[in-house]
């Protein structure tokens, strides 16, 4: 799974990507806030997003904001990893739509834990998306075969489920037998 880290300091950006690949995953890191935006906004972004709240360009909890907004159907799982610690900062982080918040100095293990809760949660979300996709479109099967219209091949005359009888097209559009036929006029018709 990939990660982004987003933090100007370079100990602490190395510190976090180390850790980062030797528990398996890819890491992308930038330096700024507007590059971390652009990380998010790729087709191929990164699935989670460490981000600090002071950055050049752009700071991380407004990083978090506009990332929430896209129009993604698995948006990023965003931490705030931050020296920020009162109350305040950390309601404000949640509040711009961080889904976790630790402060610095951090502790290997519990970023380790957190950042496997999140991987959790992101694959969770993935495959609730491809689950809701697949519903969908077996909504749509059942929609156009509920829908469908039985024709005869050889007398061209259409079968109705309400009553179950064969029509012809003049029957049916005269008597209204069948509700999925809306009697209208063409543009070709009309200017006869």
């Amino acid at each position: 799974m990939k990660v982004l880290i987003a933090e100007d300091e370079f100990t602490t950006r190395m510190m976090v990507q180390v850790c980062l690949e030797n528990w398996g995953y890819r890491v992308e890191s930038v330096t700024n806030g507007n590059d971390a935006l652009a990380a998010l906004q790729k087709p191929d972004a990164p699935h989670i997003a460490i981000l600090d709240w002071e950055m050049p360009e752009m700071d991380g909890v407004e990083v978090c904001r506009r990332a929430k907004e896209l129009e993604s159907i698995n948006p990023p799982y965003i931490l705030l990893l931050t020296g920020r610690d009162s109350k305040t900062d950390i309601v404000k982080g949640f509040d711009a739509g961080a889904d976790d918040y630790m402060t610095k100095p951090f502790n290997d293990n519990e970023l380790r834990a957190r950042v496997r809760v999140a991987e959790r949660l992101v694959r969770t979300q993935s495959s609730l998306s491809e689950s809701v996709a697949e519903l969908k479109e077996a909504l749509n099967q059942v929609e156009m075969l509920e829908n469908s219209i039985e024709v005869c091949l050889d007398c061209q005359k259409i079968f109705s489920p309400y009553d179950g009888q064969w029509y012809g097209v003049r029957d049916i559009l005269k008597n209204g037998t069948d509700p999925r036929f809306i009697v209208d006029t063409c543009p070709g018709c009309v200017k006869k």
